[in-house]
């Protein structure tokens, strides 16, 4: 009757594990989109650009929406050219509002067209920075402001452009801009008030964009609203927003910056880092978002210039650029990746991994010397498992004496039991540790896996071309041949069979358990786990095969070292 229980037990905690799993997992573990997001598809609702800050987010026009190539032929512009983007600048308003990413494609198709981070209004899912002036006096620039640029002028990172207006009554505006060989614009703001009498004059920066970002926003892994805000990270939640009256999060901060983020890309806007300003963060109907900032209100004196430095980033989360930046001067930028509290753990592991993918030029095998030199530095940690593991096996004849002894009386076989291990100097844990260790490194491979660019579209062998999505091998829909998905849980791959065999050849080489329902669980465990791990990205597939692999090696290699360990290993 007991062992029926056991049984019953076993089965019911592994049935909650496979149906209960695939819920969890999307929630704490997202699965990643397997195809780059697309900013400005030519569809939705258009915007004229924002005011200064304390106005409301574009407010809708009438005309029609537009197309992203119908925008961009809509007026003068600047072209920009770095290695690592292409796009212009809109004469009319001055704003960045067309950036691609060239060596980011949308897909992993070779013929699919490089991602686009920012786009124009009047298009789908605008998104674009500016900045401008405000002030009590002072006819300041508008969205429709067409400026003045010097004749074929383009924007390099060795040829900045200067815009210029004159605005008719004695102030007289400039824009220079700069651009860096990575993602990096500065914008340097000026203007000169030539009237009889002052004006005042606030400088200011904006993000603006439509919709919401098309990857998922989970507790691990934020997409959204961010910024630094007086030397911390802050990861807005959109509700955060919605519960102020206003719909409008305002922040006063000196240095930092803020923007939106999605997994791999960034827009933001930074400040003179030594400089206080005023941040918001606002959000109206329509899914139109606003980030901006401004410093202080002055008064600027006849003959008298104000100057004003901005930064704009609008690329891809390379962790050593956003590291350059931040040693830089900017703060905290590389929480633009949102590493969370692991960060200590995650972003070596993270360096180790890119180091060793420069080295062997492939992340597939790059994952698997990973594994190799954690096993290594683990070596010490398994020797002694294994022979507490040994000594297990020999005192376990002891230990069924000790159950079938006291098998009506719970408590006092537990302290029989903890005085033979005592005894025997037996540590009954000792097994759990090397787990418990791989359970930070397994977290830290997944943050590495779906937060970091360098591992989008990651191809490793045969059919796995990209090891931050899931084994598209399935069998439900027979490799890919049949139309259709499987369920997340039923999507069974040839890397998710190999780490269920693999695990259950390493499991047999353990002693078993002496508790009868740890032995049904451990019976069907590598099963179970062949179901929870399916879905997940195919490097961290890889990386367990691999380490259930070494530790099988592992186990004989100590067999064949310690021959009085597998006699012990036979004893029943």
């Amino acid at each position: 009757m007991e062992d029926k229980r056991n049984i019953i037990l076993a089965m019911v905690l592994a049935m909650l594990i496979l149906f209960g799993w695939p819920y969890l997992a999307q929630l704490m573990f997202p699965t990643p989109q397997t195809t780059a997001t697309e900013q400005a598809a030519p569809a939705g609702s258009a915007a004229t650009a924002p005011g200064a800050p304390g106005s409301a987010p574009p407010a809708q026009r009438a005309q029609a929406v537009r197309s992203v190539t119908a925008a961009l032929a809509d007026g003068p512009r600047i072209a920009i050219e770095t290695p690592k983007l292409r796009g212009s600048i809109n004469l009319a308003g001055a704003r960045i509002d067309d950036l691609v990413l060239l060596n980011y494609r949308q897909t992993i198709d070779n013929d699919s067209p490089p991602v686009r981070l920012f786009a124009p209004a009047g298009t789908r899912d605008y998104y674009f920075a500016g900045t401008g002036w405000t002030g009590p006096g002072l006819n300041a620039p508008t969205a429709d402001t067409v400026w003045t640029a010097p004749a074929g002028a383009k924007l390099t990172p060795t040829t900045p452009v200067t815009l210029s207006h004159d605005n008719g009554q004695g102030q007289v505006f400039e824009l220079t801009f700069a651009v860096d060989r990575d993602y990096m614009f500065t914008v340097t703001q000026r203007v000169t008030n030539r009237g009889a009498a002052p004006v005042g004059v606030q400088p200011y920066a904006f993000l603006s964009r439509k919709g919401v970002s098309p990857d998922v926003d989970t507790w691990t892994i934020h997409t959204g609203a961010m910024g630094v805000f007086n030397g911390e990270a802050d990861y807005i939640n959109l509700d955060r927003i919605r519960d102020v009256a206003t719909q409008t999060l305002s922040i006063n901060t000196t240095g930092g910056w803020l923007g939106y983020t999605d997994h791999f890309w960034l827009g933001a806007i930074i400040p003179d880092q030594a400089k206080p300003v005023t941040t918001r963060f606002t959000r109206q109907e329509g899914a139109r978002h606003q980030a901006d900032f401004a410093e202080g209100e002055a008064l600027l004196a006849p003959n008298a210039t104000r100057t004003s430095t901005v930064r704009v980033f609008g690329g891809a989360k390379e962790i050593d650029v956003l590291d350059r930046y931040m040693d830089g001067g900017i703060a905290l930028f590389d929480r633009a990746t949102d590493w969370g509290w692991f960060i200590w753990f995650a972003k070596p592991i993270f360096d180790l991994l890119d180091w060793l993918f420069k080295f062997i030029g492939n992340f597939g095998f790059a994952i698997m010397a990973l594994t190799l030199i954690i096993r290594l530095l683990m070596y010490p940690i398994a020797q002694r498992q294994f022979a507490s593991m040994a000594q297990m096996r020999i005192v376990q004849p002891k230990l069924k004496a000790i159950q079938d002894k006291h098998k009506d009386d719970k408590p006092r076989m537990q302290q029989e039991m903890m005085e033979l291990y005592k005894k025997e100097k037996i540590n009954p844990l000792a097994g759990c540790l090397p787990i418990l260790i791989q359970i930070p490194i397994f977290y830290a491979l997944y943050k590495v896996l779906m937060l970091t660019v360098e591992m989008r579209h990651q191809p490793f062998a045969l059919w796995i071309k990209d090891l931050s999505a899931p084994d598209p091998a399935m069998f439900l829909n027979l490799f890919g041949l049949l139309p259709f998905t499987p369920p997340a849980f039923l999507g069974i791959g040839v890397l998710a069979v190999l780490l269920g065999l693999t695990m259950w050849a390493q499991f047999k080489l353990n002693p078993p358990p002496t508790d009868p329902v740890q032995q049904q669980v451990f019976a069907i465990m590598p099963w179970v786990l062949m179901f929870v791990m399916a879905p997940f990205a195919a490097g961290l597939l890889l990386y367990w095969i691999t380490n259930n692999i070494l530790s099988i090696g592992q186990q004989r290699l100590l067999y064949a070292r310690y021959p009085e360990m597998k006699t012990a290993m036979a004893v029943k």
